[in-house]
Formats: structure tokens, C-alpha cells, sequence
């Protein structure tokens, strides 16, 4: 028999993460997370499940009854779009300007669709000149696909005109907005998107783990007319909704899988955190921490990889100063702050760093906090 180890208990420090996410979670969340765990069945948890679809919905602010919490991180709610509608053979025009529009058409190719890229420099939104063309010159395709906040660079692009683009080529939309529901407008109705997933752990300020995600009434059209199985038994929404509500035969909800009944609880409060603040007023108050930061920042002679024009408030995206040491600075930060900041990634690793403004840190509080902490490791 093995040894018995002798690990003690395991205590984190209380970090501010102001980083690309996670993002600081609520406290009231946290509490929410610790709440006695009931069966996912139970009729109050079913109950529950209801209230959090409808949060979900006015996040999203859809009508869609296809609309609900994956039980697995933003990365497999990507998935679950892709598999679920994209089929053997089919054409999907893909917009890259940063590392999440690769996993895009990574998740295109690895259900065996064809992948036509449409590349813009990375820090620059998505083009919409460059998709019409794309559009018109592959009459064949069946989807247009983007990211809406790209995380590794802090660039927000036009989803309304993208998606305008695509009905005009009668494409459905495949939308990454991982980062930026709770924190930028999102209209998913208003701008006919019909598919669209996110995260959690970002301007929701939840736990990591879950994925809302959200089809439109022709989205799962699509879906029921697939003429192949849906790839992925575990992210098949035709089996799934019939534990969500939608689809239970006489109000009955049928086993799928034992979901994360206390993630479910943590969602459930910063959603409703959210509805209480209000989408509008969230989205201002993301822009105003955002202002404050920016000048902190270029006063210390930081720039920002994104144009202003095109920049996201909750993830800022500012050069590394020349002989700068990159993972030393953030090392200090760490350790004599308990303050995170992101690396760069791809095209921009050592190059940037990535400083999250997203949901609850996105406070005058954390604000203060980075700028003087910057600001006092930079001058060493």
C-alpha cells in the first residue's frame, strides 16, 4: 500500500486578478457557491434553473428558447457551436485577428468543414470590408463566424455590421463573446446573431466552468435538420434541452448529465447582480474605469495596442516598454502586491501585457491599485 501523503489544507492568497480572467468574483457569489448542494433534479434546483435561463436571455438580451448554461468552460461552449451546427463538408467564412479566431477554425476543420480565413492584423478589429468580399467570392458558405472581444489583443469588433453582412449572404452567425457580455453592448436579437457563446470568469465575475450560450429560432432549425449526428454526445443541444426545459416532453426534465449544481448557484448570483446594476449601466461603468486606467497609464508613457476607436474598456491591451523585463514585472506584482496582470499572447507574447477591467474589478478600488503598483515596480 502506498504511503499516506500528508497535504494540508489548500489556501489561496486573496489576489486582485486584473488580468485577461479570471476576474475578481463577487463576493455574494462566493457565498452563493457555498450554499448547501441539492440534487440536479430536485424541483427547487429545476426552479432555479428556470430563473438563471431568463438571466441568461437578458445578458444576452434574446428571446431565444435555446438558451442556457453549458456545464464546461467558454472554450466548450465554442465547441458546442460548432459541432452542433457546422456539418462534414460545409463552408465557414472565419474572421482571425487574434489567438480565438484560430480556435475557430481549428473547431471548423476538426469537424470536417472547410475553412475560409479572412485575416486582419493582430490588435485590429475585424474588417468588414474584407468579409463582404469573402462573402461574395464564397457564395457556398454557410456560416460566418468571429470573435466580438478578442482577448488576446483588447479589440472590439462590429458584430451588428458583421452580422448585417451575413443575412445578406443568407450565412448563419457563429459569435465569440466570451468577453465581452456584462461588459460591452451585446444585442444578440437586436443584431440577429444566431449562435453566441461566453464565459463565466469574465465581466460576470463568477467562478470559472460554465459557458451561457444562446441559439436563434434558425439556429436550431439547422440543428434539427442535420443529416449527420451531432459529433460530440456531451454538447449535443438537441439532448440537452430536454434537461434545460426546452424540449421535456409534458414539463418533465430528462437526465442528460449531473450538472454542477453550486457552479449553477454562483451563476445564478452574478447574473442577478448584473440584472440588478443593469446591462447599460454595467457597460458605462466598465467605460469609465477604463478612462481612468488609460490615463494612469500614458501618463507612466504606456501605449495601447488598439486604436481607440476599436479598443475594448475591459481588457487592455498596452506595449511593454523597451528593456522592460516582462516576466519579471509581473513577477513583482505578484509577489509584493498579490496583483495579476496577463502576459501576451501569440504575436504578442513579451510584447504586451493584458490589464482586465471585468465586472467586479472593474472598481476605482483595483484602478488605484494597479496604476500606483505599475507604476512603483516600473520606476525599480
Amino acid at each position: 500500500m502506498l504511503p499516506v501523503p500528508t497535504i494540508n489544507p489548500f489556501t489561496p492568497p486573496r489576489r486582485t486578478l486584473m488580468g485577461p480572467g479570471p476576474s475578481d468574483v463577487y463576493p455574494e457569489v462566493l457565498a452563493a457557491q457555498s450554499k448547501p448542494t441539492i440534487g440536479h433534479l430536485d424541483p427547487l434546483f429545476v426552479g432555479m434553473m428556470d430563473e438563471l435561463k431568463s438571466l441568461i436571455q437578458y445578458a444576452f438580451q434574446t428571446k431565444n428558447e435555446m438558451t442556457l448554461a453549458v456545464s464546461a468552460p467558454g472554450s466548450a461552449g465554442m465547441e458546442t457551436c460548432f459541432v452542433n451546427l457546422v456539418e462534414p463538408g460545409e463552408t465557414v467564412i472565419v474572421c482571425r485577428n487574434g489567438v480565438f479566431g484560430e480556435r475557430m477554425r481549428q473547431n471548423v476543420e476538426r469537424v470536417g468543414a472547410t475553412a475560409v480565413v479572412v485575416d486582419n492584423d493582430w490588435g485590429e478589429p475585424v474588417c468588414p470590408q474584407k468579409v463582404a468580399q469573402a462573402l461574395a467570392d464564397n457564395p457556398q458558405a454557410k456560416f460566418l463566424a468571429f470573435v466580438h472581444a478578442e482577448t488576446s489583443t483588447g479589440a472590439l469588433s462590429d458584430a451588428k455590421t458583421l452580422c448585417q453582412l451575413a443575412r445578406q449572404h443568407d450565412c448563419l452567425t457563429i459569435v465569440d463573446a466570451v468577453t465581452s457580455l456584462g461588459g460591452v453592448e451585446l444585442r444578440v436579437d437586436d443584431w440577429g446573431i444566431d449562435a453566441i457563446y461566453s464565459g463565466s470568469q469574465k465581466c460576470l465575475s463568477c467562478v470559472p466552468g460554465l459557458s451561457p450560450v444562446s441559439f436563434s429560432p434558425k439556429a436550431v432549425e439547422k440543428l434539427s435538420q442535420r443529416a449527420t449526428p451531432v459529433q460530440s454526445w456531451f454538447l449535443d443541444q438537441s439532448l440537452v434541452m430536454g434537461y434545460w426545459g426546452s424540449g421535456s416532453v409534458g414539463g418533465k426534465r430528462s437526465y442528460h448529465h449531473t450538472a454542477p449544481v453550486n457552479a449553477l448557484y454562483a451563476l445564478h448570483e452574478s447574473l442577478r447582480l448584473l440584472a440588478n446594476e443593469g446591462l447599460e449601466q454595467a457597460w458605462q461603468r466598465h467605460q469609465q474605469m477604463h478612462q481612468t486606467l488609460k490615463t494612469g497609464l500614458e501618463k507612466m508613457g504606456l501605449t495601447f495596442v488598439v486604436d481607440e476607436a476599436s479598443r475594448l474598456p475591459q481588457l487592455n491591451a498596452v506595449y511593454i516598454p523597451d528593456g522592460v523585463d516582462d516576466g519579471a514585472v509581473r513577477t513583482q506584482l505578484l509577489e509584493n502586491y498579490n496583483l495579476e496582470i496577463g502576459a501576451g499572447l501569440g504575436a504578442l507574447a513579451g510584447k504586451a501585457w493584458r490589464i482586465g477591467l471585468m465586472g467586479f474589478g472593474a472598481r476605482r478600488e483595483n484602478v488605484a491599485l494597479c496604476l500606483r503598483a505599475l507604476e512603483e515596480v516600473l520606476a525599480q
